[in-house]
């Protein structure tokens, strides 16, 4: 059963209730299992991101799957504020920056090596692990000015972004989360080839004290009498999940509800309204000057070029121009 939709599978349409459609993040919850989580399917938003800055597709790929792990963890935010995704390595594509701020506004940008990224390309060594090499995935919760950031670091030693995300929740968050991710260029009749990208994060949360006390579950009270009784749910939801196919997360045909219930529905999924996720830049020509204001006049100096002071946002590739003049150098 998919609670909270009231028309019959044959009936619903996209965009009618019961779909919430791209670009759209999906909370649900699986009472009888004790889970609960998030689904998107990223769609125009993701192939706007791509297309603007024209990455090689194994740059866009990776870039596709940092997008997907900000908005499923970003979107779980209750306060304004930003989630924070970068990674910094030593590997061809050296950072990846994804950025969401609620409710609902994503951007994001990757940096990489042209020439390290051909060699390895040249040689058919393109898994995300050798791309990203070794180094560090920071996840940065801001809830602004005034406020002090709340920042978790994960190892990135030949993992995916994934497998990262995985070691975050149990190193971190001491809750056990499961996350699948996937990125596909879709083509449709008539229409040219668009990036989409799909996740899926899972929670167990449980709240009877039988299952807070599981002496499996990390964070639990380590009780480990022989008379607790053992309870498969968050194992199940793990062998549920495993039955996805990969298409299935990017598929414009499979919309998320419905996933939701080709996996769950023989305990009942309760899925809420979807929240829109849309690609907005909080870069300013504003924002900007504030910043050039606190130069020096030696920096300022090195940043003019032609008689003009022109800054690029790496985010969305806005350009802002500049007179020099019009500034009162720091000192």
């Amino acid at each position: 059963m998919l609670e909270s939709v009231q028309l019959s599978d044959h009936e619903r349409k996209l965009g009618e209730f019961g779909y919430a459609g791209d670009d759209h993040v999906v909370p649900f919850e699986v009472g009888p299992l004790d889970a609960r989580g998030r689904i998107v399917q990223l769609g125009p938003l993701l192939d706007a991101i791509l297309e603007r800055h024209d990455y090689p597709e194994s740059v866009a790929r990776l870039l596709a799957e940092a997008c997907v792990v900000a908005t499923l963890l970003g979107s779980s935010l209750k306060f304004d504020g930003k989630f924070i995704l970068q990674t910094r390595t030593d590997g061809p594509v050296d950072m990846l920056v994804a950025d969401f701020t609620t409710p609902g506004s994503l951007r994001a940008y990757a940096r990489f090596d042209p020439d390290r990224l051909a060699e390895l390309a040249a040689v058919g060594e393109t898994a995300p692990e050798t791309l990203l090499g070794s180094g560090i995935l920071a996840l940065t919760i801001d809830q602004g000015e005034y406020t002090q950031r709340y920042q978790g670091i994960v190892q990135l030693e030949g993992t995916t972004l994934e497998e990262a995300a995985r070691t975050y929740f149990r190193q971190s968050e001491q809750i056990p989360t499961e996350i699948r991710l996937e990125v596909a260029k879709v083509v449709r009749p008539g229409e040219p080839e668009r990036w989409r990208a799909g996740g899926l994060l899972a929670q167990f949360l449980p709240e009877s004290p039988e299952r807070l006390r599981m002496p499996d579950l990390p964070g639990g009270d380590g009780d480990t009498g022989s008379e607790m009784p053992f309870d498969n749910a968050w194992l199940e939801v793990q062998a549920l999940l495993g039955t996805i196919e990969p298409t299935e997360l990017t598929d414009p045909t499979v919309e998320s509800e419905r996933l939701l219930y080709r996996l769950f529905h023989e305990h009942g999924v309760r899925a809420f309204p979807g929240v829109q996720v849309a690609d907005e830049c909080s870069c300013s020509r504003e924002r900007i000057r504030g910043i050039l204001e606190g130069f020096t006049a030696e920096e300022i100096a090195e940043s003019t070029e032609d008689g003009r002071i022109s800054v690029a946002c790496e985010f969305c590739s806005q350009s802002y121009e500049f007179d020099p003049a019009g500034f009162s150098p720091a000192n």
